[in-house]
């Protein structure tokens, strides 16, 4: 039985201000093709699920509201919306990656509409984006997530003003992380542009009569897709490996 229905729902509110703002910002949840309506059950859900776990960090500071009320909100808010953002980086890391490898292929058609987001996206880079995301639900991404969400009650304490100096860190050292293994795993495709317009380089200089840019792109394109059809398992596999190593790491 709830002695005290007033302050169960003020912390129900508040817990839903950390996982709300998560989800907010969340890879996959925050996707534009998810109903907003949908978000909020998807939250709601979740509050009142750990609420019971965290209700002896929670109670107490909501058993007497008061002005302070209405800065805890906020501050709630921003550390779930900055953990949201650290998993956002990853994916977006991905997408800017996939865009690079469709360059290199020569796969430059005008773009369509994305599955994932409204932005236009070549259906290369559209194919490799919704592989990532889909790979990282299988291998429960949003488990880790929500994991390192509740812990955060533990690190940035229940009632305290955010760290902006510490989030702004794990902001950027998320980015570096991110750029570093996206790099990687863009390079077979950069290496292979650059040894292809290398070598059409130099038939051009040995045949100029030949009209080497029309003859050039289709050969690009072959061996850019076969080259991205023996390499994209491991491709997206290392992307689903990493995110542990980068998110867990904050």
């Amino acid at each position: 039985m709830i002695t005290d229905p007033q302050g169960t729902v003020l912390a129900v509110f508040l817990v839903f201000c950390r996982i709300g703002g998560c989800v907010l910002a969340m890879p996959g949840f925050s996707s534009a093709r998810v109903p907003g309506l949908l978000r909020v059950f998807v939250a709601g859900g979740l509050s009142i699920a750990v609420l019971p776990v965290l209700w002896n960090t929670v109670y107490p500071a909501v058993s007497n509201p008061g002005a302070t009320y209405i800065g805890l909100i906020f501050s709630e808010s921003l550390i779930g919306v900055m953990y949201g953002l650290l998993a956002r980086l990853y994916t977006l890391g991905f997408q800017f990656a996939a865009s690079i490898i469709a360059m290199m292929l020569g796969y430059s058609s005008p773009g369509g509409m994305d599955i994932i987001e409204d932005s236009p996206e070549t259906s290369l880079s559209g194919f490799i984006t919704f592989a990532g995301m889909m790979i990282l639900f299988m291998m429960d991404f949003h488990h880790i997530v929500f994991r390192a969400l509740i812990d955060s009650y533990t690190t940035m304490p229940f009632g305290g003003i955010a760290d902006m100096r510490a989030n702004l860190i794990s902001l950027t050292d998320t980015l570096e992380s991110t750029t570093y293994i996206m790099l990687r795993l863009a390079s077979p495709f950069l290496i292979y542009n650059m040894m292809f317009n290398v070598s059409i380089g130099f038939i051009n200089k040995l045949a100029p009569q030949i009209p080497v840019y029309f003859i050039s792109t289709p050969y690009m394109l072959l061996g850019g897709l076969f080259l991205f059809y023996v390499s994209v398992a491991a491709l997206i596999g290392q992307y689903a490996q990493s995110f542990p190593s980068v998110f867990v790491g904050r």
